[in-house]
């Protein structure tokens, strides 16, 4: 809806009003309150505080600790101001049990002496602000401040002050002010509402609708939603503070539950239109037959494989012989076999005739993927296609007509798959590998790439009822990033999920180890012997600066060194910089062990797949995530024999740099260092751009409130069974225009 639709709105219902209707909103303040999504009445009702300020009591100043925000009053003792390029105004001011210092500054010599006049010897004041260490005696830096009369009794707030999120020009008293006539008109409609007979008044037109029915509101002994409102904007001043910010109070606790349940609704609704939507199924032999392509490929394989691969391949056979849409996420930690599930999943499609696309964030991942799938599918007889964007001209066309005349029955490729001119012969299956890196755009093009319309293929459909429906391929998305349970059964309802829990026989627990930069001599001598013995090791030159191009510079400088420092040594380097033949046929001559030594930025983190390597040094390791590390780390300990990875950081360490490393040292589980990156970073960072509406909501928090998540999923399913006309109703309060890419 546009700002100007947002502005007429009237609807039915008061709440529905234009915030244009309130006192001291104007057309210029009108787009201000627009930055923030705020646009009805309803919209700044449910626009809650983040943090509160006590401004109910006047505190004692020999009471007050570094960190407070606290209500002072004193008599001014003695103000001063420090002129430099810009002046610096410092007063004290004295309440009888301490004295504080106050100061202002960041303006001109002018406003310093009108201040100064303002603020003289003698005069009391009340101030608030934080509460900081100076350097003789505690200080509250540019405080607010009003000059009072010490005879007359301090006026106070009867409520604490809400502190709401807001934008650059839309100040907090604006908020307030806005906020309170909501507030006011709100009040006033439960007089009204109290003088009469319920009966007779229009709930419609009347109060907040409630939308969570009564019966389930009183089960889980959560307080009215108008009462909960009110009181967050308006907590009393004996309210317990603390308990209101951490999401403990039961006021706030009823929001919470009711945002986290309009997220998982809205999931919930994701996966039922998937489900309403049509695929043809891929299995149409005898189940208990051998499939020629699947037996030969087991058969070829020089490993086994293990039970949780068995079980995952047997969910997904499952899903694709059903003639909705596949959607499942598989999740397996680094080295736990998604890439054979994934071809195991490729060739169920390829022996009922479709075409099969596996798209991978990464130029390097995706010719990983290409060379195993070509290793494996090529003695079959089946045609890889490659598409990237660093394809030459003839390799580009001659890849785009094998897929438009279904010669190639597996393509492979960064985003280029979904670029216009790639057109599918029959696309039934779309992989997805590490999902999170894709933005929402990218993967419902590739989804409506593989879309057939009506008609398409009259052979198939004659034996299908739903011919009139459009047609969608299957889809299989893979990530390497373990996901926590709760957050999964937030960020993934709409999702059918499949944990590949078992690590392949023979593969050893790596040993890792944090060294500082200091023992940067005792490492390069540790990688030198290793080296010489017949091992192989990485050397990780890690992000500076949010820079590719300083990276690869740093990556190369490295390179230079080692080269010079190690002349007996076969010594490798790839990047994100160079070309695709380049860093294939480094990798290659690593693979072989003619490369001992491999200096690589992080673009080696996923796909790369050497089991005699089995030494790591990740440089300047502080500075990368979790995830990061880990999927790193799991580029070593791929072979029998032991292996280790070394942490090496720079100081200073901060707090949660050293968390990190400290975690990748305590545990090589995948899933409990999932957990840790998500306290550490949230979860915005952790799911990437699908899932950004997690770091958005307005009063719940994925984290703190991840012990309802189990209770909020059973909940929302019985919403959708037994209360259907609730679920649009709390999904557009909380969520609304969000919805759009809920599909993909």
């Amino acid at each position: 809806m546009t700002l100007h639709e947002k502005q007429n709105t009237t609807g039915a219902h008061w709440l529905e009003q234009s915030i244009i209707v309130l006192k001291g909103v104007g057309e210029k303040m009108l787009e201000r309150f627009a930055k923030r999504s705020l646009f009805t009445l309803n919209d700044l009702l449910f626009h809650l505080p983040v943090r509160y300020q006590d401004k109910t009591r006047v505190v004692p100043i020999s009471t007050l600790r570094v960190g407070d925000s606290a209500l002072v009053s004193g008599e001014l003792i003695q103000c001063k101001t420090h002129t430099a390029r810009r002046a610096v105004l410092t007063c004290e001011i004295n309440d009888g049990s301490g004295v504080i210092s106050l100061r202002f500054f960041h303006f001109n010599k002018q406003q310093a002496s009108a201040l100064t006049r303002a603020l003289e010897q003698g005069k009391w004041l009340k101030c608030f602000g934080d509460i900081k260490r100076g350097r003789q005696s505690l200080e509250i830096t540019h405080p607010e401040y009003r000059i009072i009369d010490q005879h007359q009794p301090i006026q106070l707030d009867e409520t604490l002050t809400p502190i709401y999120p807001t934008t650059e020009g839309l100040s907090q008293l604006a908020l307030r002010n806005a906020i309170q006539q909501v507030l006011q008109r709100l009040k006033q409609q439960i007089q009204q509402q109290a003088k009469v007979d319920e009966a007779t008044v229009s709930k419609e037109h009347a109060l907040v609708s409630d939308y969570l029915p009564l019966t389930i509101r009183q089960e889980l002994q959560l307080p009215s939603l108008i009462d909960a409102l009110l009181y967050l904007h308006s907590p009393p001043p004996d309210c317990p503070v603390f308990e209101l910010i951490e999401g403990n109070d039961p006021y706030r606790q009823s929001l919470v539950f009711e945002e986290l349940l309009a997220h998982q609704l809205t999931m919930k609704r994701a996966y039922q239109n998937q489900m309403q939507h049509y695929s043809y199924p891929l299995i149409t032999s005898n189940k208990t037959e051998k499939l020629q392509y699947s037996a030969q490929f087991l058969k070829q394989l020089p490993f086994k494989l293990t039970k949780a691969q068995l079980r995952v391949i047997a969910e997904i056979e499952t899903d694709v012989s059903q003639s909705h849409p596949m959607q499942r996420l598989v999740q397996g930690d680094v080295g736990s076999g998604k890439t054979a599930v994934a071809a195991m999943s490729a060739l169920l499609a390829i022996e009922n005739g479709f075409q099969v696309a596996l798209m991978a964030p990464t130029e390097l991942l995706a010719e990983q993927h290409r060379n195993n799938f070509q290793q494996w599918l090529q003695p079959l007889g089946l045609n890889v296609a490659w598409l990237s964007g660093k394809c030459k001209a003839k390799e580009r066309r001659e890849a785009l007509e094998s897929i438009a005349d279904g010669s190639a029955q597996m393509i492979i490729g960064t985003h280029a798959l979904f670029q216009t001119e790639v057109n599918f012969h029959q696309l039934g299956l779309v992989i997805i590998d590490e999902q999170h890196r894709f933005g929402v755009h990218q993967r419902l093009a590739l989804l409506q790439k593989g879309k057939k319309e009506k008609g398409i293929n009259q052979e198939m459909e004659q034996s299908n009822k739903q011919n009139e429906y459009d047609y969608y391929p299957h889809q299989l998305i893979m990530t390497a990033t373990p996901i926590p349970r709760t957050l999964a059964m937030t960020a993934y309802a709409d999702l059918d999920c499949s944990v590949i829990d078992e690590l392949p026989p023979g593969r050893t627990p790596v040993e890792t180890v944090v060294l500082g930069e200091q023992r940067r001599d005792d490492i390069l001598q540790r990688v030198h012997q290793a080296c010489l013995n017949g091992r192989q090791a990485y050397w990780v030159c890690t992000l500076i600066e949010e820079s590719e191009i300083l990276q690869c510079q740093a990556a190369e400088k490295t390179y230079e060194l080692l080269q010079n420092q190690f002349p007996d040594l076969s010594i490798g380097l790839v990047h994100g910089r160079m070309k695709a033949d380049e860093k294939l046929a480094v990798m290659h001559s690593f693979k072989q062990g003619e490369i001992l030594l491999l200096v690589a930025t992080t673009v080696i983190e996923v796909g790369v797949d050497v089991p005699n390597a089995s030494l790591m040094i990740i440089e300047n390791a502080e500075r990368l995530c979790l995830s990061q590390l880990h999927q790193l780390r799991g580029r070593v300990g791929r072979g029998s024999q032991s292996s280790a990875c070394v942490l090496m950081y720079g100081s200073p360490l901060s707090r949660n740099g050293k968390a990190r490393l400290m975690t990748l040292r305590a545990t090589n589980d995948g899933f409990e260092v999932a957990r840790k990156d998500l306290a550490l970073r949230g979860p915005g960072e952790v799911m990437g751009t699908r899932q950004t509406g997690l770091a958005e909501m307005k009063i719940a928090d994925i984290i703190r409130d991840q012990d309802l998540i189990p209770e909020i999923n059973t909940l929302a399913q019985r919403l959708i069974n037994d209360y259907p006309e609730t679920v649009d109703p709390i999904i557009n309060r909380w969520i609304g225009q969000k919805m759009e890419y809920q599909n993909v």
